[in-house]
């Protein structure tokens, strides 16, 4: 990719970038024993239950908001690198540390894309761009955490 193309490419992100939240704001509610409720300030609601029968762990959700973070930008890039996405599915994994603090030791992001004109060079690109400039998720992430990203094309 030209150094023209990949300008164009980072410009195309002042659309969603720009409307973040400089502040983002909640609240968390406890239920009974050790189940909680978050509402975020749009009114989003996720459910935590350390006994996982009425909620996630907030573990899954860190997981799952670093494969949200990045399928939104590589999807975007793609899109703007002209190819046409017809599935796009992420499957994650995290191998946590057995004594407290619990943290990710690594995580397993499979990208799943399928469409035309997908090509390695652009799915490398986008996640690159992701992973080392536009995911604030990952970017927020422990500096120690192996983190792999893997894809098929199909």
């Amino acid at each position: 990719m030209d150094e023209t193309h990949i300008e164009n490419l980072e410009e195309s992100l002042e659309g969603y970038k720009s409307k973040i939240l400089e502040v983002n704001k909640g609240a968390l509610l406890w239920e009974r024993d050790l189940i909680f409720t978050a509402r975020t300030q749009m009114g989003y609601v996720v459910e935590f239950d350390a006994n996982l029968q009425w909620g996630c762990a907030p573990t899954e959700t860190l997981l799952m908001s670093v494969a949200g973070c990045m399928a939104i930008d590589v999807f975007h890039f793609l899109k703007k690198m002209k190819a046409e996405v017809t599935d796009f599915k992420i499957d994650f994994s995290g191998v946590r540390k057995p004594d407290p603090p619990q943290y990710y030791k690594s995580i397993d992001l499979v990208i799943n894309v399928f469409g035309n004109g997908i090509t390695p060079k652009k799915l490398d690109r986008a996640i690159s761009l992701s992973q080392n400039k536009y995911c604030s998720v990952y970017n927020a992430l422990r500096k120690d955490i192996e983190v792999n990203v893997s894809y098929n094309i199909k």
